[in-house]
C-alpha cells in the first residue's frame, strides 16, 4: 500500500476561469493519459455539468467537480504534476476531513486505477457509460479497408455532389456565420440539446482564450457551411471537442470527419490517435462511434474510500 503523507498544508479550491486557461494547459500538459477529462476542453466546456473548481500546490493540479454518474458526490481528478501521489492524496484526504466529504475519486483511467487504489481500502466502481472512443488518426484519415466501405461511398457522395466544397482553419472570421449555423442546427434539433449547445457557442464566443484547433467545411470557398469540427492536441492525441453537421447534406458528417483526420496527420506529425470522447450511455451516439472501429476504448472508474 502506498503511504498517504500527512501534511500540514490545505488545498485551496478557487472556480475555473478563462483567465486561468494558460496556466491549466500548462499543467496538463505534465499528465500522459489520453482520456479526454484531462484536456481544457474536457474541463471547461463541463464547468457547470461538473461544479469543477480546481487548486495548485507544488506546479500539481487538483481537480474537484462531482462524480460522472452520481453528481451529488464530490469527487476529484487524479492529480497530475510532480507531487509524490501519496503526498496529493494526503492533501485531498486532509480536504475532505476538513469538509465532512468522504474522499472520492472519479474519471480515473484504467491506467491509473491501481495506483489510486493503492493509497487505501476502497470501493472501484467501472463507468461504462463514460469510456472514451480512442482511433488510429490514420484510420480515420484514409479509411482503408472493407471495413470503411460505408464511410468511404458517403465521402466519394458528398465529393461528387459539392465538387467545389474545401474544409478551411476555423478562425475568429468563422465565428459569426457558425454562431448563427449553431442557432439553425439547435432550432432543427430541438430543446434537449440546450446543454451542449450553450457550451458549443461559449467555445465559439471566445474563441482566442481557448487552445484549440478546428476546421470549417463549406460547400463553395466562403459559401454555405456544410459541418464544423473542433479539437484540442496534447502529446500523440487529438482530441474531438465539438463536430457539427447539416444533416440535409449527404455526407457531410463523414466528410468533416475524413478531411479533419487527414489535415491533421499532415499538419502534425506527431500526433497518432483521436480521441471522439464519450457516447454518455445515448445508443446512437455508441453505434455511431463504433462504426468508425475504435484501436480501443478507454474505460474510467470511480474510486471511494
Amino acid at each position: 500500500m502506498m503511504p498517504v503523507t500527512t501534511v500540514d498544508r490545505a488545498l485551496r479550491f478557487k472556480p475555473v476561469t478563462l483567465q486561468d486557461i494558460p496556466l491549466i494547459s500548462r499543467l496538463l500538459a505534465q499528465g500522459d493519459s489520453r482520456t479526454c477529462d484531462y484536456t481544457i476542453g474536457g474541463i471547461y466546456m463541463w464547468i457547470d455539468y461538473f461544479r469543477y473548481s480546481f487548486a495548485v500546490e507544488d506546479n500539481t493540479l487538483f481537480i474537484k467537480g462531482v462524480t460522472e454518474n452520481h453528481r451529488q458526490d464530490v469527487a476529484f481528478s487524479l492529480p497530475i504534476g510532480p507531487m509524490p501521489l501519496g503526498d496529493a492524496v494526503g492533501l485531498i484526504h486532509q480536504w475532505c476531513q476538513d469538509n465532512g466529504q468522504r474522499m472520492r475519486f472519479s474519471a480515473i483511467p484504467e491506467d491509473k486505477i491501481q495506483l489510486i487504489a493503492s493509497c487505501g481500502r476502497g470501493t472501484m466502481e467501472v463507468l461504462d457509460d463514460w469510456a472514451d472512443y480512442l482511433y488510429n488518426i490514420n484510420d480515420l484519415a484514409t479509411l482503408t479497408g472493407k471495413r470503411y466501405n460505408k464511410k468511404r461511398n458517403h465521402v466519394n457522395r458528398f465529393a461528387a455532389e459539392n465538387p467545389e466544397a474545401s474544409l478551411d482553419p476555423l478562425t475568429e472570421a468563422d465565428v459569426p456565420a457558425l454562431l448563427d449555423f449553431v442557432s439553425r442546427l439547435h432550432a432543427h434539433e430541438g430543446s434537449t440539446a440546450d446543454n451542449e449547445m450553450e457550451q458549443v457557442r461559449a467555445v465559439l464566443e471566445n474563441w482566442q482564450a481557448y487552445p484549440f484547433v478546428g476546421g470549417v467545411l463549406r460547400l463553395t470557398p466562403g459559401g454555405e457551411i456544410a459541418a464544423f469540427t473542433v479539437g484540442e492536441i496534447i502529446g500523440d492525441t487529438l482530441y474531438l471537442h465539438i463536430e457539427k453537421m447539416h444533416h440535409d447534406i449527404a455526407g457531410a458528417g463523414e466528410t468533416i470527419n475524413q478531411r479533419f483526420a487527414a489535415h491533421i496527420a499532415a499538419a502534425h506529425p506527431e500526433v497518432a490517435y483521436i480521441n471522439r470522447e464519450e457516447d454518455c450511455g445515448d445508443p446512437g451516439l455508441r453505434q455511431a462511434k463504433l462504426s468508425y472501429h475504435p484501436a480501443m476504448l478507454l474505460s474510467k472508474y470511480n474510486l471511494s474510500f
